[in-house]
């Protein structure tokens, strides 16, 4: 499910200041993600480059990066059986398209956004209950998703 997660990014604008980083949000703060079971997604190469990155050493989130170019790949929330794995790292026309903008409540002027997509004040109910629905159909199982390290910003 793809979603693009508003207010800015306080993560991802924190990573585009690394060396060779680029700034994956869009030109209203947004970080466009898809939502995947942890159990479809497989890192099958260039696993000792994925590091983790953190707010700070409690946050309950934290993000996958590939360390050899400092490229954001997934949020992951503590937790969480799904990853948010950012758009950015599929070419234009491959791209899943968004289908809805979620926590636009926090905005200061939500009013600015594009409105071709539901902007939505926090995450809705349907949204939860492909949540549960995907948890239900991975037994109530939560994979553990391993880096090589931590990255600190």
């Amino acid at each position: 499910m793809p979603v693009q997660q508003l207010p800015r990014c306080r993560g991802s604008a924190r990573l585009a200041a690394l060396p060779g980083a680029k700034n994956i949000l869009t030109s209203y703060g947004a970080t466009a993600c898809a939502e995947y079971r942890k159990d479809r997604v497989q890192f099958v190469s260039g696993t000792e480059h994925l590091k983790e990155f953190r707010l700070s050493d409690d946050a309950g989130s934290r993000r996958g990066i590939a360390s050899c170019c400092n490229t954001p790949i997934f949020l992951e929330l503590k937790g969480a059986h799904w990853l948010s794995i950012y758009l950015h790292l599929w070419p234009g026309r491959t791209r899943p398209a968004v289908e809805i903008r979620t926590m636009v409540g926090d905005l200061a002027d939500s009013s600015r956004l594009p409105s071709g997509i539901p902007n939505v004040k926090t995450h809705t109910m349907s949204f939860y209950m492909k949540l549960l629905g995907a948890w239900i159909r991975m037994g109530f199982r939560n994979p553990k998703i391993a880096t090589a390290g931590r990255i600190t910003a």
